[in-house]
């Protein structure tokens, strides 16, 4: 039997348009899912968007239209970088889809016996949906969006997350729920250390704008959005009706996150799912941030980069080589504009693109048809896509880009009479076209169409 590799995005708010932050996560996604794939296993790769939010209320009600009218438009948005990026993945989820309510409803019973009801008074940040101590407070503001949480009193539902303090404990630190990086690892370990306390999983319906799931049995109350929306892995499976599918895929393999939604994900996650009966995820990769211009790139902040103006300016493979490459897996990475230029001209055009040109012209000059494998064959480090280390892989791959140059002059082989060594540069092509296809699909398969007819066309036009 095929290895199943089940793994899954954030699904995003779509209080507002997607912006570079949401590609980034996106194209890490889809570069492991590709890979996944080469490897022989049986991927399922899930996105989607998370519409049962407050914000996508006051958005909503900021436009002057329906809740509805505005989550319908920028979900279809989301959707839409599966194009732009090229994206692979198998399902589009959205929170207001019936087979996800189903499933929101079924995980509400089966936590049944943890959940309780009690009138509670606490400071909202609506951008996180969450809850924060006075403690948790940086000069009175939520520490993710700087800005002041509202005060809030009124009965709610509570899950008992106190209860599984213990043994989540006990699974984060032997790695049967893995963690990484370590930094974010030890985050997660230092959070429970301090203390878990009971987490409120409902709102009134009035202060919820009348949107979202209902309670089942009590309509004056909606779920949580992120009881809700954490459910959206189980959900796309057909975990309502325990469809084959989900017998198949789940647990997830593999969830990518970014840091900012650390704590739902790695705590009140699998808390649930302990709950439930459920086997809990394998893994939790959390990325960083894109910066812009050193600042965190948000939507509140108004320093969006506009995924769908860089491809259409760049295109597509530019946009996923620059958030691979540039942006450290694991850590904050800044975009400007003219880092991309540099990244672009530099290991693009002015790299792979130039050794492909000389080796295709090469070839066509002297008639060489045949590829020849190298003593000098080459493999990026094995555990690089293991560990997530996009940017190891790479800078290895144009490490061997390099090398192909350095052969080309030090035999100068533009004077003829060594069809041995272009033999072995066609081979080298071919391999790195193999190398890039997770990462770099359309110019891989560019890359191998050229090698088939011997004409040179030019894979990254340079920029000024």
């Amino acid at each position: 039997m095929e290895k199943k590799f089940y793994l899954t995005t954030a699904i995003y708010y779509v209080n507002a348009l997607p912006h570079l932050g949401h590609a980034l996560e996106k194209v890490q996604a889809d570069t492991l899912a590709r890979y996944h794939r080469f490897l022989g296993e049986d991927v399922f790769f899930l996105t989607g968007t998370d519409e049962n939010s407050l914000k996508n209320v006051q958005a909503a009600r900021k436009e002057g239209i329906p809740v509805q009218k505005l989550v319908d438009r920028n979900s279809e948005k989301f959707h839409q970088l599966k194009g732009i990026l090229n994206l692979s993945f198998d399902d589009f989820i959205r929170t207001t889809e019936k087979r996800h309510v189903k499933g929101v409803q079924k995980l509400w019973q089966a936590c049944q016996k943890d959940i309780y009801k009690k009138t509670y008074r606490g400071l909202y940040c609506v951008g996180c949906e969450e809850f924060y101590k006075e403690s948790e407070l940086y000069n009175g503001l939520c520490p993710e969006h700087q800005t002041k949480p509202v005060l809030v009193e009124e009965e709610n539902y509570f899950f008992r997350l106190s209860k599984y303090q213990s043994q989540l404990k006990d699974l984060i630190e032997k790695d049967k729920l893995r963690i990484i990086p370590q930094v974010r690892k030890n985050e997660v370990l230092s959070f429970i250390n301090s203390g878990l306390e009971d987490i409120c999983i409902s709102r009134s319906a009035e202060r919820a704008g009348n949107w979202g799931v209902d309670v089942s049995g009590d309509d004056s109350q909606k779920i949580w959005v992120w009881f809700d929306a954490l459910s959206n892995y189980l959900n796309a499976l057909g975990y309502a009706e325990n469809s084959k599918k989900f017998k198949k895929y789940w647990p997830a393999d593999l969830h990518i996150i970014g840091k900012g939604i650390l704590r739902f994900h790695a705590v009140y996650w699998p808390a649930l799912l302990l709950s439930a009966s459920l086997l809990l995820p394998k893994e939790i990769f959390i990325h960083g941030y894109i910066t812009s211009n050193g600042q965190k790139m948000s939507k509140s902040l108004g320093n969006v980069v506009d995924p769908f103006e860089l491809v259409k300016k760049y295109g597509t493979d530019a946009v996923r080589y620059f958030l691979l490459r540039e942006i450290p897996s694991t850590e904050d990475g800044d975009f400007t504009e003219a880092k991309f230029i540099e990244r672009y001209n530099g290991d693009l055009a002015g790299g792979l693109g130039n050794l492909v040109a000389r080796v295709i012209t090469l070839a066509q000059k002297f008639k060489v048809k045949n590829f020849k494998e190298s003593s000098a064959d080459f493999s990026p480090p094995q555990n690089s896509l293991e560990e997530f280390d996009f940017g190891s892989y790479l800078r290895a791959v144009w490490g061997f880009i390099g090398v192909c140059d350095k052969y080309i002059e030090d035999n100068r082989l533009w004077e003829g009479n060594k069809n041995q060594g272009i033999e072995s540069l066609l081979y080298a092509i071919a391999k790195i076209a193999e190398l890039l296809k997770p990462f770099l699909p359309e110019t891989s398969e560019k890359i191998i169409k050229q090698l088939k007819t011997k004409k040179s066309e030019p894979l990254f036009p340079r920029f000024k």
